[in-house]
């Protein structure tokens, strides 16, 4: 398994790693997975084996059950993974019961140590950006957990541009640990990551953690013109379609998967893979067949043919204003994909 450093950290992360919101299955996770503490046991030692050491989580998958079945599958093994997990969303009723406050986070970091049955975070990201708490509090909290040892590194996740940009620049200015890492939905089908948080990410050394690489599923190879859809899937009222752009894409992976002996699925993946600022992949599974199969992503490459075949395939016109920025490539980013 080959490691890369998180961003501009020193900390060196499996390029695969595997996400837990396929751990209990409770609530609104149940179309993900409903896997238990024996079955999540067998997954972890499945990772272990091939090198996949980072787990992620967050306390709010299943309301914290993910996190409390990690816990009891990693009994044993902690000195073994990474461990990454989140807060922010919402995980009860009450008002001070979401967001980024200290308040919160204080409460929230305390209930994931228990859940997850260790001393520390190795990787503790905020899940989404709270607009309703100064982004100074949030900062100030989260470099009093690493300075108290239960965090190691602070991360972000779903924030736009300008929420990240000035979360660094707060960090700098006040001398606060800083995210070294942004974990986001990026994958063939979902290319808007490339627009702002790519270029922003390589010009201030922030890693990419990437969730949903395949989309929901629509990138495992389940949904082809050949076959009737699939009556069990995630999708199942999401409102998210199965389209000709799905299709085509599907249609180029399937050709470079014969034409490298892989699957579909590790054709997409690998892909991202040789993206600017990727990190880490992380990858979800209902059952070891499809843990299996996804962790084949690594160890190889595809050709820059077979790379520039799914750039095309996969292209996504871009809005304003990146749109109006593509008219004068001589003032562009250095990442223009």
């Amino acid at each position: 398994m080959e490691f890369r450093r998180l961003g501009a950290s020193g900390l060196k992360v499996p390029v695969l790693g595997f996400g837990t919101a396929t751990f209990g299955g409770t609530e609104n996770f149940k179309a993900y997975g409903d896997i238990n503490v024996q079955q999540a046991r067998r997954m972890v030692d499945i990772c272990l084996e091939a090198g996949a050491c980072l787990f992620d989580t967050a306390d709010a998958y299943s309301m914290g059950l993910a996190e409390e079945i990690l816990g009891e599958a990693l009994t044993g093994k902690r000195d073994q993974v990474l461990l990454s997990s989140k807060g922010t969303f919402p995980v009860g009723d009450g008002p001070n019961d979401f967001g980024s406050s200290r308040h919160h986070i204080l409460r929230t970091v305390e209930a994931s140590l228990r859940r997850l049955k260790t001393e520390h975070i190795d990787i503790y990201h905020m899940h989404g950006f709270d607009a309703h708490t100064p982004v100074e509090e949030t900062l100030r909290v989260l470099d009093d957990l690493v300075s108290a040892g239960k965090v190691r590194y602070i991360a972000c996740s779903n924030f736009s541009g300008w929420h990240l940009m000035k979360s660094l620049a707060l960090s700098e200015r006040y001398g606060f640990s800083r995210y070294v890492a942004h974990q986001a939905n990026y994958s063939l089908l979902d290319r808007e990551f490339e627009w702002e948080l790519m270029p922003l990410a390589v010009d201030q050394g922030v890693g990419t953690l990437v969730w949903s690489p395949l989309s929901n599923g629509r990138l495992s190879g389940k949904f082809r013109r050949s076959q009737p859809l699939p009556t069990v899937t995630r999708l199942a009222g999401s409102g998210v379609s199965i389209d000709e752009r799905v299709y085509s894409i599907v249609d180029a992976l399937d050709e470079i998967a014969a034409e490298t002996g892989h699957s579909t699925a590790q054709v997409a993946l690998n892909w991202l893979l040789q993206r600017p600022t990727v990190s880490s992949v992380i990858l979800g599974a209902r059952t070891e067949a499809q843990l299996i199969d996804n962790l084949g992503a690594a160890g190889w490459n595809l050709s820059p043919e077979q790379v520039a075949r799914l750039d095309e395939t996969s292209h996504l016109p871009r809005i304003y204003p990146y749109s109006h920025q593509r008219y004068f490539p001589q003032l562009s980013d250095a990442v223009v994909l």
